[in-house]
């Protein structure tokens, strides 16, 4: 393993409310700062891996940031990590460290998985957190249960709520159903679409990632043919495509009618939960319902060639078309469960302070783009019904 930093952090006496709740033995991690081929290739085997903390991502996603994969290890074990992305704020006032759907447990399972996630964050404390103008940034993933434990655990310590998404719901589908009890689990409407789409002629594939050109095709004429300005982090598909890591390597789907490709997706399939990374059609994919037929066969799929329990389909960006859709696939054996806010800590009131501001001011940012945006073209404004109204209709 190559080195590059190795700190020790000692958590015998910490007393975190959090940590106390799990009745676990306090732990010693030791954590170490590792170059970035040596950290994608490490978390391949994580249970709790996602592209957001792959370093071919981050570093293709924000260049101009710096790029810190902390590994955590107990008695000499990883136990698990978490990219850091270090950025100085204007002037060199201070800086923010930031993580993204982290701390990561390699194994969740572990009958001290709680304390180990506990420690982690102590030891990002320690390393981020405490140091003068500076502020430590955490985002932890939705969780499948309903209550948020690993968001909890961080209040518990002293993390401060930040900045949240407009429409934080994830959708999430369970993938160790068998074909009858997954169809099952549908809701009544999505299933009859999936009906009407099998009757098609539709045909599902498989492909490798030299044909990613194809998709490419198909996401750019999509883009340019709805008209929406494209904020996601397509621009790093190169990079993923070519990662030299095949568990982290997304997988590539189509769905082809009378020999032509009418949808594609991307999917993330490492861990135990995989992702609906992207998706593109053609205007002949909504008649012929190949969005079912598309996802019906990659749950498939997943549930037989991956280790992943659950199939996140993400969230909505505030369209009520894309909530009934993903809604009517997590049917009663899924769940929807939204992503907390951002939760920060800084020892030093200062740093906190001039964190909190430069998130503000980020947000305010993005508020006004996404009103320009619904200015240029109306199609792009959020029409999503909030919070349990939609249900009171159904």
């Amino acid at each position: 393993m190559s080195l590059i930093a190795d700190r020790l952090v000692q958590v015998d006496d910490f007393d975190s409310p959090a940590l106390r709740a799990t009745d676990t033995a306090a732990v010693r991690l030791q954590t170490r700062i590792v170059d970035g081929a040596e950290w994608d290739r490490t978390i391949a085997t994580f249970d709790e891996v996602c592209q957001e903390q792959m370093h071919a991502f981050a570093a293709t996603r924000w260049p101009s940031v710096r790029q810190e994969p902390m590994l955590f290890l107990l008695d000499g074990e990883i136990v698990g990590g978490a990219l850091i992305m270090v950025q100085s704020l204007p002037l060199g006032l201070a800086r923010i460290a930031v993580s993204k759907w982290a701390p990561m447990r390699k194994d969740v399972s572990r009958p001290d998985a709680d304390a180990i996630h506990a420690a982690m964050i102590e030891a990002m404390i320690a390393a981020y957190g405490s140091t003068p103008r500076q502020m430590l940034s955490v985002l932890p993933r939705a969780s499948i249960d309903p209550v948020n434990g690993e968001y909890a655990r961080l209040v518990a310590r002293g993390f401060r709520r930040g900045s949240e998404l407009g429409f934080p719901d994830r959708y999430i589908v369970n993938l160790r159903l068998d074909d009858a009890a997954q169809r099952k689990s549908f809701h009544q409407t999505w299933r009859r679409q999936l009906n009407k789409a099998e009757k098609a002629g539709l045909v599902f594939e498989h492909a490798g990632p030299e044909r990613i050109a194809e998709f490419d095709d198909l996401y750019v004429a999509m883009t340019d043919r709805k008209q929406f300005t494209d904020h996601s982090a397509y621009e790093t598909v190169p990079a993923l495509m070519a990662i030299d890591v095949p568990a982290l390597r997304p997988e590539l789907f189509f769905v082809r009618h009378e020999g032509e490709v009418v949808a594609g997706a991307l999917i993330f399939k490492a861990g135990d939960r995989a992702v609906y990374l992207y998706g593109a059609t053609n205007d002949k994919a909504l008649p012929l319902r190949a969005g079912y037929f598309m996802h019906w066969h990659i749950i498939r799929w997943l549930r037989d060639n991956t280790n992943a329990t659950w199939y996140d389909l993400g969230g909505t960006d505030g369209f009520q078309g894309l909530h009934q859709f993903k809604k009517g696939m997590v049917g009663d054996a899924g769940v929807i469960r939204p992503v907390p806010p951002v939760a920060n800590y800084a020892d030093h009131p200062l740093a906190l302070l001039l964190g909190t501001g430069a998130f503000a001011a980020r947000d305010m940012f993005y508020a006004l783009r996404r009103t320009i945006n619904g200015w240029r073209n109306p199609k792009t404004r959020a029409n999503q019904v909030r919070h349990g109204a939609d249900e009171a209709a159904e």
